[in-house]
């Protein structure tokens, strides 16, 4: 198996969208290591428009700095993959789209982990609400990278779900 399935992204985007909608929520994401499957698996629910504001793939630290306002002193020391980045990537998209909940993720997907000693497979997921601190959880996925990157994208889905539930 490859990690989570398409099957699996399309239900908890759709139960993420009802949640959404049932308590009048916004939701932004900013993506590293998923590149934009987080936005597609929400974006294909029909009617996405109505929650979704909008994500931004941040996949190089530059992109990290420019469009989520993460620090270059942050990544240096904390790396790029890391529970602060996560926090502060949560916390810059939901600033900048202004929405009520968002989501990001960092990671490493593989096969590689790029010169870091950080495993393969370890992901940072993080979800933000509108006046309360950023949630943040380790994993470390063992697929290969596109199994890796579902899960990853998955964990982010379910996170959104949890935070809209303690909301």
């Amino acid at each position: 198996m490859t990690g989570a399935t398409d099957r699996d992204l399309a239900d908890a985007a759709n139960r993420l969208g009802a949640a959404l909608l049932a308590v009048e929520w916004t939701l932004s994401s900013a993506e590293s290591s998923t590149a934009g499957l987080i936005g597609h698996a929400i974006t294909m629910v029909s009617g996405a428009s109505r929650y979704y504001v909008g994500g931004v793939i941040a996949y190089s630290n530059l992109a990290k700095v420019l469009e989520l306002g993460v620090s270059e002193e942050l990544i240096a020391n904390h790396g790029a993959v890391s529970v602060e980045v996560a926090e502060a990537m949560v916390e810059g998209v939901r600033s900048r789209f202004d929405t009520d909940l968002a989501v990001a993720v960092t990671g490493i997907a593989g096969p590689d982990a790029g010169g870091t000693a950080k495993p393969i497979g370890l992901h940072f997921v993080a979800a933000c609400r509108r006046g309360h601190p950023a949630t943040v959880e380790r994993h470390v996925f063992t697929r290969d990278r596109e199994g890796n990157k579902a899960e990853a994208a998955l964990a982010a889905l379910e996170l959104a779900l949890r935070e809209i539930d303690a909301g």
